[in-house]
């Protein structure tokens, strides 16, 4: 039979973000630096299932019953007052929409915002998953280099003038893959820029809660208002599989996502969203947040070390204030992929960092490495894995 697919569906036969999923699933032998994975030791299970005994206990009419499509709205309430609390932003519940992690939310403002040869602007090197969800609609896409201070002034300036960029795509707070988070002077300077147009900021920030070193910083939706939207999730803070994030934007973009949450799956899991409630109002999410940073930074500075100790000198890296991730470059000459290889062969998994360019049109001598998931002898033996493979292939 000769199937003919749309055009947006050519090529996608699948993403590095499910290979790299796979990978890192592969065994209990495996080392896995590649996915952003928090540490499974410190899921609350217990007190998600006291929330969940107590919402079938208390609720479970309203809980296993269909919903709308903005989602549970005493979650959006608490979502609504952690803003204000914890960055002086108001945002009224109706502003967020609970979608199916922050993945879903890229989709569904890719479905209302591109059409077929759009330009989208992207940070370069970018999040693979926002590749991955952008590229299923088409567009042309534009890259802005990342500095040790975020994006590049000029260089976003220049992709955005003279161009109809329907919108820019970044990670203000540890960017992902990098670890590098905008310096305040920075996100002033793009926040400028991005008003001087018509662009849409999409603003995700998974990690922002995650910070172990320094101050936090504002977001750039402050600056912004309606030409910023922002994205949350709880997955780093509390656990993946809830698969619970939301979108924070104004009312005349918020109603054209809504119909597009609508249309794609009527609701997010409102039964989830009733038991997330339960255990972020009935436990203190702070202490627990305070735990994993704590942790997250340790793993943070075992990895430096022991690049520092047993990488050859030329390998250069980012020194993440928070977050989940460090990016690594290879000496001249050597592979991310012949590494990517090698590594896998030895049980250890980490993305090469052609994965986080568009076409995979860069990163050949990098890597992205999570240390959130492991812990610190694993991260021992892993990099030693890796830090041979590396030494072996330059000779």
């Amino acid at each position: 039979m000769d199937i003919t697919f749309a055009k947006r569906a050519a090529g996608g036969s699948e993403s590095t973000l499910h290979r790299v999923f796979v990978a890192a699933a592969a065994g209990k032998g495996v080392i896995s630096f590649a996915g952003g994975f928090p540490n499974k030791r410190f899921f609350p299970a217990r007190e998600i299932g006291e929330a969940a005994a107590r919402v079938l206990a208390e609720s479970a009419h309203e809980a296993l019953q269909y919903s709308t499509a903005g989602g549970y709205l005493p979650l959006r309430e608490y979502i609504s007052r952690r803003y204000h609390e914890k960055q002086g932003l108001s945002v009224d519940p109706d502003e967020i929409l609970i979608t199916n992690g922050s993945q879903q939310a890229i989709d569904l403002i890719a479905r209302v915002m591109l059409d077929e040869g759009d330009f989208a602007a992207i940070e370069s090197p970018g999040y693979l998953g926002a590749i991955d969800a952008l590229s299923f609609y088409r567009p042309r896409f534009l890259t802005v280099p990342m500095t040790e201070a975020g994006p590049d002034p000029d260089a976003l300036k220049e992709a955005l003038t003279g161009r109809d960029v329907k919108i820019f795509y970044g990670v203000p707070n540890f960017q992902n893959p990098t670890g590098i988070s905008y310096s305040a002077n920075r996100r002033r300077e793009v926040a400028e820029i991005i008003q001087s147009g018509n662009t849409l900021f999409i603003e995700d920030n998974p990690y922002g809660e995650l910070r172990f070193i320094g101050e936090p910083l504002p977001s750039i939706k402050g600056v912004l208002g309606p030409q910023g939207v922002l994205l949350g999730s709880f997955s780093k803070i509390v656990a993946p599989g809830l698969r619970i994030g939301w979108i924070c934007a104004d009312r005349p973009i918020m109603k054209r996502l809504v119909a597009a949450k609508h249309a794609a799956d009527l609701h997010t899991d409102i039964f989830i969203q009733h038991v997330l409630f339960r255990y972020v109002t009935a436990c203190d999410i702070d202490e627990h947040i305070k735990e994993i940073r704590e942790v997250y930074g340790n793993h943070r500075n075992a990895m430096i070390r022991m690049i520092e100790e047993y990488f050859p000198p030329e390998v250069g890296f980012t020194r993440p204030e928070g977050g989940l991730f460090l990016w690594m470059t290879l000496p001249e000459g050597v592979s991310s992929m012949d590494l990517f290889e090698c590594a896998l062969e030895a049980g250890v998994v980490v993305v090469p960092g052609a994965a986080f360019y568009p076409g995979g049109n860069g990163g050949g001598n990098a890597v992205r490495l999570n240390f959130s998931g492991v812990d610190e002898d694993e991260i021992d033996v892993g990099m030693r894995v890796l830090a041979g493979a590396v030494r072996k292939m330059t000779g």
